[in-house]
């Protein structure tokens, strides 16, 4: 009886998957640094390798489908940019905000432009005009996760470049939220015959807003004392715990704002700078950065594959959507590869904008948000325009990587 038991745990089967996802990022990472690539651009292509091997052998096990797994995923991208915001503190981001607040704003505008153009030439006449703007909606949103994985790698993260991405990347999460929001009005709007949300709008812009500020003034302010009162306890091992505790709650709070949970993640890192926390690092002999490392290792390449599990490689073969993909890849690349120029003097503009092309997560979001949305009674974007976007996000995800990595390299 115990052995029965044993065998048919239903957590056996998340064991599996799991085994599958490291092995598989570790290959495809080792084939990509073989190729000069970043080891994001081989996790993702496991991914994706993964899903088509799933397609094509369906009892093999669907990774895109595992509630268990997804959780490691979603905790894996919330670790790493909580790593990437312990790179830096507050004041060195104040630093480049202004250029960080140029590169974000022409970084939505630009590839969102572009995408509307691309999707009124080559999607059929008649297709309502809010289709094709809730496309180039889609173009407009920056993963920083990827960028900020390819940085580490680099030892760029702290560099003036690798704080002006993720500045610009944070600000561009909240335009991004706007942008989806106001689409999504229009949509509803023009389904319904009624007007915009503005109330909504304006609130969920003043959450985000009010979120940032008080995270990044009242929370700097208030995490030196929280953590010289943890400092008196007499238990071992605290830093990590209290430093992971943190970091979920800030991004806990910062989803309750309105903002994607990876914001509230990297403003905890960037809260907790090193004098804060010195007492507990000098006890235990090790930096929160150090304990935090192995956590980034192991789970962040979950997420990655995770994400490239997602796409469905059969939808990808049709001409037409390739064709697509191919050209929204193009004009996204380009939105916000222009982009990088806004970061002005002092400033290398093609790190900055291929810094800023990966989609990932974020995008897929709003993919996953007009696929729920209805025009007419039909789906707001077909399952044929579903794959293309993909595709396209799919493309501009492992073409950023690519890209950044190259022009880092060429500093040298």
């Amino acid at each position: 009886m115990p052995l029965a038991l044993l065998v048919s745990d239903p957590f056996a089967g998340t064991l599996l998957l799991l085994a599958l996802i490291w092995l598989a990022a570790k290959l495809g990472g080792e084939v990509a640094l073989r190729l000069k690539l970043p080891t994001v651009a081989g996790e993702l292509s496991a991914g994706l390798a993964l899903a088509g091997l799933h397609q094509a052998f369906p009892h093999l096990p669907d990774v895109a489908a595992s509630e268990p797994v997804g959780v490691l995923a979603s905790l894996g991208v919330l670790v790493l940019m909580f790593a990437v915001g312990l790179e830096s503190t507050v004041p060195q981001m104040m630093r480049v905000g202004g250029p960080s607040l140029r590169v974000a704003i022409l970084g939505v505008f630009a590839p969102m432009a572009a995408g509307l153009l691309g999707a009124w030439w080559l999607l059929p006449v008649g297709v309502p005009w809010v289709v094709d703007l809730f496309i180039g909606a889609c173009l407009c949103a920056t993963s920083i996760g990827i960028s900020a994985q390819v940085l580490r790698e680099k030892h760029a993260a702290a560099s003036p470049e690798g704080r002006v991405i993720v500045g610009a990347a944070v600000i561009d999460d909240v335009l991004g939220l706007l942008v989806l929001v106001a689409v999504s009005g229009l949509a509803a709007a023009a389904s319904t015959g009624g007007s915009l949300p503005w109330v909504g709008l304006a609130r969920t812009l003043a959450l985000a807003l009010a979120f940032l500020a008080l995270a990044l003034t009242l929370g700097r302010r208030a995490t030196p004392h929280l953590f010289h009162l943890a400092s008196r306890f007499r238990g071992e091992q605290l830093l990590l715990p209290l430093g992971l505790g943190f970091a979920f709650l800030l991004a806990w709070l910062g989803n309750l704002a309105g903002l994607a949970p990876i914001v509230g993640a990297y403003a905890a890192g960037l809260i907790l700078e090193p004098t804060h926390i010195q007492v507990l690092e000098a006890r235990e002999s090790h930096t929160l950065e150090a304990l935090v490392h192995p956590l980034v290792t192991t789970l962040a390449p979950i997420f990655f594959v995770v994400m490239g599990a997602r796409v469905d490689p059969a939808a990808l073969l049709a001409p037409r959507t390739l064709l697509f993909a191919g050209v929204l890849a193009v004009l996204g690349v380009l939105g916000k590869w222009i982009a990088g120029y806004a970061a002005g003097r002092g400033f290398r503009a093609a790190v900055v904008g291929w810094g800023m092309v990966p989609r990932g997560e974020v995008g897929f979001v709003f993919v996953a948000t007009g696929a729920q949305l209805s025009l007419g009674g039909q789906p707001l974007l077909s399952p044929e325009v579903q794959a293309g976007i993909v595709g396209a996000l799919l493309l501009t995800t492992m073409a950023g990587p690519v890209g950044l990595s190259w022009v880092l390299r060429r500093k040298g």
